[in-house]
């Protein structure tokens, strides 16, 4: 029997943010989740992402050769941690790793393959083939070479979402991540061009391991669409996520769906390989540390993560400076700042109606441009409570009503009734067809859109000669 200590503590009983990557996996039929817990590096991967009361559960049940009563394992559980403790119950249980709530138990395939990875043995290439010096092999590359290769690679995604459409011209990805950026809705055409989009900039707010995993969860959505099979990419995604950074690895034994990937994860930086066609590939830090805490890039510089300290101080009159010589924040800043002046390691600009305007009209919402500014706030700014100038986050949001005071609609108004009887019979069908903009009782006018007008004139016309007739 395991140790009998209780769950949860007071500091326990906080309830942990979920990861993003679980929604999907509990999505995924219980055949295919038995498919991918046979590969041990899935089960580790997975248990990685799991919240701290789930790895506790399942490794007091790992080592279990017979089934325990929910009664029993409610026993080591603290009051306070009661809810935690269920919220952990069903999550197991929707991923298939717990697939009984009346004798708890782990997934038999689960377990065997969990404790395969923690013990070691098997033969099955779970966790990828070294490859062997037999292989060709040049000077091998070494771990700040591939932390370059993946940090030109991410920011080049990054920088052309927040450069198109500006004038510049920044680097284009391949044509698959710009399909894949204007699929999740990140980017989308404009006049021939593709521009960030709020979804876009919700994106750069996010932290660099929740922006690859959205990413890789669209890619995973492609895949089906694109009749991949779907436990072959989530195997291989996982394989990536337990290897050695700055190893070389066969791709002999990779399967044919597995080889296909390796093209498009050489475009977002997750591997390596010296030409496309080399039977050798090495995994860069973004592949390794997905599964765990680790920072994807130990000098990432990425407009998501930005110096850790913060780099925006922000005057109460629209005065921004950013201390940054990174040419990517640079370029999110102007997508919401008139700059000025360019200095090294300094960038002076002003948040001007104008610019506002102008991030408004690419989908970028006044409360997003207030939570960048908050997110990034120099230390010095965090001594003033508030952080940021009220009048400042007053003036950005009423920039945003101001703009969204009117709207324009093409339609045709409705006038002139000879009664109040035809008014109102002509404005209900009007109302049936759901066309109806606006109304005036008193003036007996109403405003109809332009898809409902030909509908509308002719149920006039009909009326009129059938008053005539």
């Amino acid at each position: 029997m395991p140790s009998a200590h209780p769950y949860t503590s007071a500091e326990d009983a906080k309830i942990p943010q979920r990861h993003a990557f679980l929604p999907f996996l509990q999505s995924q039929s219980q055949n295919t989740l038995t498919r991918l817990y046979q590969r041990p590096s899935s089960c580790l991967s997975l248990f990685r992402l799991l919240a701290p009361v789930e790895r506790q559960i399942i490794m007091n049940l790992l080592w279990l050769e017979s089934v325990i009563s929910p009664a029993t394992m409610l026993t080591w559980v603290l009051r306070e941690g009661r809810k935690l403790y269920d919220d952990a119950l069903a999550t197991l249980g929707y991923l298939h790793i717990l697939p009984n709530n009346d004798k708890l138990a782990l997934n038999s395939t689960f377990k065997s393959s969990f404790r395969q990875a923690l013990t070691g043995g098997g033969t099955s290439g779970s966790f990828g083939t070294p490859a062997s010096d037999k292989e060709e092999k040049k000077q091998p590359i070494d771990i700040d070479s591939l932390d370059n290769f993946a940090l030109e690679r991410w920011e080049t995604i990054l920088h052309y979402m927040v450069s198109s459409g500006t004038g510049q011209q920044p680097t284009k990805p391949s044509q698959g991540v710009l399909f894949l950026l204007q699929r999740s809705g990140l980017m989308a055409s404009s006049h021939g061009l593709l521009q960030i989009t709020s979804a876009g900039f919700q994106f750069l707010l996010h932290p660099p391991h929740d922006q690859l995993w959205d990413l890789l969860l669209q890619y995973l959505h492609l895949a089906e669409e694109r009749q991949m099979d779907l436990v072959e990419v989530l195997g291989f995604i996982f394989m990536l996520s337990t290897m050695e950074l700055g190893r070389e690895y066969s791709t002999e034994n990779l399967r044919g769906t597995q080889k296909a990937m390796l093209e498009d994860l050489r475009d977002y930086g997750l591997i390596w390989q010296r030409r496309p066609s080399s039977r050798r590939f090495s995994p860069t830090r973004l592949a390794t540390t997905l599964s765990s805490s680790s920072p994807p890039l130990p000098t990432s510089t990425g407009a998501s993560s930005g110096p850790q300290e913060g780099f925006i101080i922000l005057e109460t009159n629209y005065r921004v400076y950013a201390y940054t010589d990174n040419p990517l924040q640079t370029a999110v800043l102007n997508l919401f700042v008139s700059l000025k002046y360019r200095f090294p390691n300094l960038v002076v600009g002003s948040i001007t109606r104008e610019s506002v305007k102008k991030a408004l009209t690419n989908g970028i919402s006044a409360d997003q441009i207030i939570s960048y500014l908050i997110t990034h706030a120099h230390p010095q700014m965090r001594k003033n409570n508030p952080l940021l100038p009220v009048t400042v986050q007053d003036q950005i949001r009423l920039w945003e009503l101001e703009r969204n005071r009117l709207k324009s609609r093409e339609g045709y108004l409705y006038t002139a009734f000879a009664s109040q009887a035809d008014y109102e019979f002509v404005l209900n069908y009007a109302k049936e067809l759901d066309v109806v903009l606006w109304e005036n009782a008193a003036k007996r006018c109403f405003f109809g859109s332009l898809e409902g007008h030909a509908n509308i004139r002719g149920f006039i016309e009909r009326r009129t000669m059938g008053a005539s007739s």
